[in-house]
């Protein structure tokens, strides 16, 4: 048997090498080179059909260090697509975004608006599908005292992280949280994240310096840690919470991006008063993300039905007569207890995560119930009773007299009228 030793290989009308031969069995090939299959070892073949592996070649864990495909975000409603109670409130808490709340300080000057609005076109998060973001219209602060802040916070059940897949208590093991950030006024905002069960965490972490009225996407992959623990129950097990401006009674001295105790007086670095102290400045998010894994990937899109059933098991608005544009939209069917007294029943379209309360509106004639032909006003508030995780009875006095034992047809009558259920973190 014969071998044939050369280094280079030439076309005999080239005027270059093709390939180059190197001593320790490697070739260089000039050009772009088109080959059926190339085999790696004895496990890996590339062909045009792709890359085959025998073996654990290419996996998951390889890439992601978990799925990456199937649901993978742990947060609900994360496009800011649905906003049930409304799109716009100058009130705290649970007011427009779904799964959103709010708090401020009761101390500052004037009080911001929260709402739901459009991703503009042309914008990053526009063009990876976003729609919708969660605003923050600052109010007028004339000044700043120590005890003032600003932020929202997302709250996840203990038994959904329990359930993740994430190794939390293992520092190789990760989540990874992503979202879009826009500032009308450039600076560095803070925000962590907090366990509940057990000896409370704090994962703390900045967005890093944004150019005003820029999308920014912020990326923090964050591992486990052996202190974290998380009980397989509906509670709150985890928040995040983003703030616009924090005082300096909860800031100081901490080092980022690891978990530590969580201390209630130290909670972020020392915040720029800049955004706060600038009338009528706005901080934005959308695309939130949650994801067991070491890498960002992709927002996983739902739609809008679908996360509308994830945020009926925290909240289920009824009706709204703003919402529905009709001044006898149906409120429910129920009964008559007496001439002037009425239960209403109420079934839910998911199990909710927990025995609701009653959440409505309230005024002079907001509600109105008709019976054997007459229509008589709800004369007070509405009473929850007897509720459970899938149906509740609200009672409610009348002004008026019906016929006692027959059936009654309520509806809204004000276009301030609203009634939901909410069993919210």
């Amino acid at each position: 048997m014969s071998t044939l030793k050369v280094n280079k290989l030439r076309d005999t009308a080239g005027s270059a090498d093709a390939i180059t031969l190197d001593p320790n069995g490697g070739a260089v090939l000039a050009g772009v080179t088109t080959v059926t299959s190339v085999k790696v070892g004895a496990a890996v073949t590339i062909s045009e059909s792709g890359i085959e592996a025998s073996g654990i070649g290419i996996t998951c864990a390889s890439i992601n260090g978990t799925q990456i495909g199937g649901r993978r975000n742990l947060i609900i409603n994360g496009a800011m697509n649905v906003a049930q109670r409304g799109t716009s409130s100058t009130s705290t808490g649970y007011q427009t975004v779904d799964r959103i709340t709010t708090t401020t300080s009761g101390g500052i000057d004037n009080a911001c608006t929260y709402a739901q609005v459009d991703v503009a076109s042309g914008t990053s998060p526009y063009t990876n599908g976003f729609r919708k973001a969660f605003k923050i219209t600052n109010g007028d602060q004339t000044s700043i005292a120590t005890n003032d802040y600003v932020y929202f916070t997302y709250n996840f059940e203990s038994q959904d992280i329990a359930n993740s897949g994430w190794n939390y208590t293992s520092s190789s093991s990760f989540i990874t949280l992503s979202f879009w950030v826009k500032s009308s006024v450039a600076q560095e905002f803070h925000g962590y994240l907090k366990t509940n069960d057990g000896t409370a965490q704090l994962y703390s972490f900045s967005t890093g310096s944004l150019t005003a009225d820029t999308w920014t996407k912020v990326v923090k992959t964050i591992p486990g840690n052996s202190n974290l623990q998380f009980d397989n129950d509906v509670n709150a097990g985890l928040l995040l919470r983003i703030a616009g401006y924090m005082g300096t009674y909860r800031t100081g001295s901490l080092t980022q991006d690891q978990w530590a105790a969580y201390n209630s007086s130290v909670r972020y670095p020392d915040f720029t008063n800049t955004w706060f102290d600038t009338n009528d400045a706005t901080l934005e998010f959308t695309g939130l993300q949650l994801e067991v894994g070491s890498q960002a990937t992709a927002f996983e899109h739902r739609s809008f039905g679908e996360e509308l059933t994830l945020c009926h098991r925290y909240y289920y608005l009824v009706g709204s007569q703003a919402r529905d544009g009709n001044p006898s939209y149906t409120l429910g069917l129920g009964a008559l207890n007496t001439d002037t007294s009425a239960f209403m029943h109420f079934s839910f379209p998911t199990e909710m995560r927990a025995t609701p309360t009653l959440d409505h509106t309230n005024g002079a004639n907001y509600y109105r119930f008709f019976n054997d032909g007459g229509g008589v006003n709800l004369d007070g508030a509405f009473t929850i009773w007897n509720p459970t995780l899938v149906q509740s009875f609200a009672s409610c006095t009348l002004d008026g007299n019906l016929t006692s034992g027959g059936a009654v047809f309520g509806t809204f009558n004000d276009n301030s009228a609203q009634l939901g259920f909410s069993a919210e973190l």
